[in-house]
């Protein structure tokens, strides 16, 4: 491990948090002339989820920082022209194609896993190949089906072939066709002057841990790590030198990095009022959630009915700057339903009910009902505000 420098900046917890925010694209007046293809790059990964309550998450990225973007718009500023390529980052994510190159030392990893290679029926990945570069693009259903029988699990032989040709580089996902990946060559699908592999692992593990130092704009190791799902011991192989200057953070207690440019500015401006996904980057990671915003999130989708406490997709709402309530979504016709709320005392129900109206607009409902507010006494003044604004 390489001996550090000693932090040469102190930070309070709340400018740690600022300097969150702003990173994340929540604090400042977005650049709205870089639409979602800025905010990609901006943020280095757009996670991608199959659960669908108001949208899929790689819509509601956008939507948070930028307010009631087309979703069409959003489909298309990832897809069309090449600008972005899915592959494994912090999960499956969206990322900007210049990026690929970077991701080099990941798809040799995947190449160099021999004990893969029972899992495949003999030629169906050379036929897979073959079958693309005559036909692509496809989906996996295209090239002969994905499944070999009915259960979610059991993937064809076309399935794990393309799905390692995805991994190893060969093929890429160029877009979502009804959630479905739709794969092509990479040698049609990446512009040819980022086709390659040719920076070895520190390079790639360099210029990932710089990229998530900047969207982060102050992170622990385990928050740079994580980012893009890289092992401790790999950050620690490279971030003396990957741009990134170490700092404290009052209250953190653990060692920290930042944006040396994120430092040169204190961050201003306007706050976001919105909905967060809760695979959104700003909280995709609970300890850095709860260390930042004093805010625990879990992720109830998977958790037995009878279990959960905030609801099934419960989102958190950020409003100046502090996460201050959940709301557990669904839409009933031209309906958003509140299925339960939670605030964070009286004054968080302007902000929760501004985040509900402008998220009822954005995917063209007229009216907002609540369901259950977790504290009884503040239901009137959550619904009285939602009343004056949708009149």
């Amino acid at each position: 491990m390489t001996t550090l420098p000693p932090p040469a900046t102190e930070l309070s917890a709340g400018e740690a948090r600022r300097l969150a925010l702003r990173a994340q694209g929540f604090l400042g007046a977005p650049d709205r002339r870089a639409g979602v293809r800025g905010v990609l790059r901006h943020l280095g990964a757009v996670q991608l989820d199959t659960i669908s309550v108001l949208a899929r998450s790689h819509e509601l990225i956008p939507y948070a920082r930028l307010g009631a973007v087309g979703r069409r718009t959003v489909e298309d500023a990832y897809w069309k022209d090449t600008h972005a390529f899915e592959y494994w980052s912090h999960a499956a994510c969206i990322l900007p194609v210049e990026e690929w190159p970077h991701f080099a030392f990941r798809r040799r990893a995947y190449r160099n896993r021999p004990h893969w290679n029972h899992h495949l029926p003999d030629g169906d990945y050379d036929r897979v190949v073959k079958q693309l570069r005559a036909e692509g693009p496809l989906t996996a259903t295209d090239l002969g089906g994905a499944k070999r029988t009915s259960e979610w699990w059991d993937w064809s032989g076309t399935k794990v072939a393309v799905e390692r040709a995805l991994m190893y580089g060969e093929v890429v996902c160029v877009e979502r066709r009804g959630w479905k990946r739709v794969y092509d060559l990479a040698e049609r699908a990446v512009p040819a002057a980022l086709l390659h592999d040719d920076l070895d692992d520190t390079e790639c593990l360099r210029r990932l841990v710089r990229l998530a130092g900047q969207s982060l704009g102050v992170g622990t190791r385990a928050d740079i790590a994580d980012y893009h799902r890289l092992k401790a011991e790999q950050v620690d192989a490279v971030i003396a030198d990957s741009g990134l200057v170490p700092v404290t953070v009052q209250g953190w207690g653990r060692p920290a990095w930042a944006d040396p440019a994120a430092l040169e500015t204190t961050p201003r401006g306007r706050h976001r009022t919105t909905l967060l996904s809760p695979f959104d980057s700003l909280v995709w990671e609970r300890a850095r959630t709860e260390r930042i915003f004093g805010f625990t999130h879990r992720l109830e989708a998977y958790v037995p009915k009878q279990k959960r406490v905030h609801g099934y997709f419960a989102m958190p709402v950020l409003a100046g700057g502090r996460l201050v309530g959940r709301v557990d979504p669904a839409r009933a016709g031209r309906t958003l339903v509140a299925r339960q709320v939670t605030l964070d005392g009286p004054k968080a129900a302007s902000a929760v009910a501004q985040a509900l109206v402008e998220a009822a607009s954005w995917v063209d409902c007229t009216d907002v009902r609540v369901e259950r507010v977790d504290a009884p006494d503040l239901r009137r003044p959550l619904t009285a505000e939602l009343t004056r604004l949708l009149a």
